[in-house]
């Protein structure tokens, strides 16, 4: 074969590859694209030795001095004028997380600002944090990142555009399609964050992020907030609403805390006597889900609820401690099981019902109300006053409205 010969060949080797990658991108931005829930490894999907990992690489320069009297807007921690300094040019990230056995211990979930638990299908919980505030300070390694389900893009709506890193995603036709509503609601251009559009370096399969754990790749998918920040930056997703070409002019839109009303928050006050010590409770009734069984256990010393998970301390993998939080709410709601061949759940996730907001060692029944997809998810006491939430970590759990729940 002449060297003419190869040189055409070539071409037209890159030329069908590009148009092939090309062809598939933009199917992937409609609705009920056919991707799996989870992706396989590929060139944009390469994967990470343990030492490869930069968990915790510092990022401000915060003296021991400087106050920390600065609210953060999701949770009420108070950070120093620093850390605001640099959350306020960012997008909170919305990040699903998954919960199966072979993925414990999960990555970053000490550093959520908030944390919201459902069922993803078949017994099996998942995550989706909040990560905003709490995050600045140092690159936050979040592991291992799952797919996309309807409800908690609802919960993630309530924040005007937060940046929704998730790999793949329900997408069956039907009132479950989370990939479809993506499409639909014109996040692919504005702040989907999904794997499959993105790939390798910001998302990597890290065999050995659980040294002496062998685990299927599906529970290896990696990422970091700074990783996320980096390409939302690239894309112009920052704490301005997205870009709009009006004519010939390249306009941006307000803040996403505008119109964003923050919960009202209260300072510790540990009470001497704690009436609400132990909660437990499962998502689903039976021995067979005893692996997703929950247990809060307050601690007067830091005025928090320790979670404890199958019946272990929750830990986090980056930093080995215990997940801690100062307030842990039930949310009742109505449940739908099995809706389509792939076992998915739905939650109601708009009007109002009852809820349990535990803090102070106590417990307050609650409603919660949502107005539609995009308004907030707000608490209010059986009295109608707003709750107030203990500065630091809330964590929502989402449970079928039958529920049993055990405290004392």
């Amino acid at each position: 074969m002449t060297k003419q010969k190869l040189i055409i060949l070539l071409v037209l080797y890159l030329v069908s590859t590009g148009l092939v990658y090309a062809f598939s991108s933009q199917m992937a931005k409609g609705k009920g694209v056919a991707q799996t829930q989870q992706a396989t490894p590929t060139q944009t999907q390469q994967h990470l030795t343990a030492d490869e990992s930069d968990t915790g690489k510092k990022l401000l320069n915060i003296s021991a001095q400087e106050p920390r009297n600065q609210q953060c807007p999701i949770n009420g921690q108070l950070f120093t004028v620093t850390e605001k300094a640099a959350w306020e040019k960012r997008r909170p990230l919305a990040v699903m997380i998954e919960n199966s056995p072979d993925a414990r211990p999960q990555s970053g979930l000490t550093h959520a600002d908030l944390v919201f638990e459902a069922l993803a299908e078949g017994g099996v919980t998942r995550f989706m944090g909040i990560f905003y505030c709490d995050v600045q300070a140092e690159d936050t390694t979040l592991a291992p990142i799952r797919s996309a389900r309807t409800y908690f893009v609802d919960w993630a709506s309530g924040f005007n555009l937060p940046l929704y890193a998730h790999v793949g995603g329900a997408n069956l036709p039907g009132p479950a399609d989370a990939l479809g509503q993506i499409g639909d609601y014109g996040w692919n251009g504005q702040n989907d964050m999904n794997e499959f559009s993105i790939g390798y370096p910001t998302f990597v399969r890290n065999d050995n992020r659980i040294p002496g754990k062998s685990v299927a790749t599906e529970h290896t998918m990696e990422t970091s907030t700074e990783k996320l920040w980096a390409i939302a930056l690239k894309r112009n997703w920052t704490n301005l609403s997205p870009a709009r070409t009006l004519g010939k002019k390249t306009t941006t839109g307000a803040d996403w805390k505008d119109g964003y009303t923050p919960w009202s928050f209260q300072d510790d006050k540990a009470v001497s006597s704690p009436t609400a010590s132990t909660i437990s409770f499962q998502f689903w009734d039976g021995t067979t889900f005893s692996s997703y069984g929950v247990r809060w256990q307050y601690d007067s010393a830091t005025n928090s609820y320790k979670r404890f998970l199958a019946g272990e301390p929750h830990i986090d993998q980056n930093n080995k401690k215990q997940i801690m939080a100062k307030n842990a709410v039930i949310l009742f709601t109505d449940e739908k099981n099995a809706i389509d061949e792939k076992k998915h759940q739905l939650y109601r996730t708009t009007g109002t019902g009852d809820a349990l907001v535990f803090q102070n060692g106590e417990v307050v029944k609650a409603k919660w109300f949502k107005k539609d997809r995009e308004g907030q998810l707000t608490f209010k006491d059986l009295k109608g006053k707003d709750i107030s939430f203990v500065r630091g970590l809330t964590w929502i759990s989402t449970v079928a409205n039958k529920t049993t729940i055990t405290y004392q």
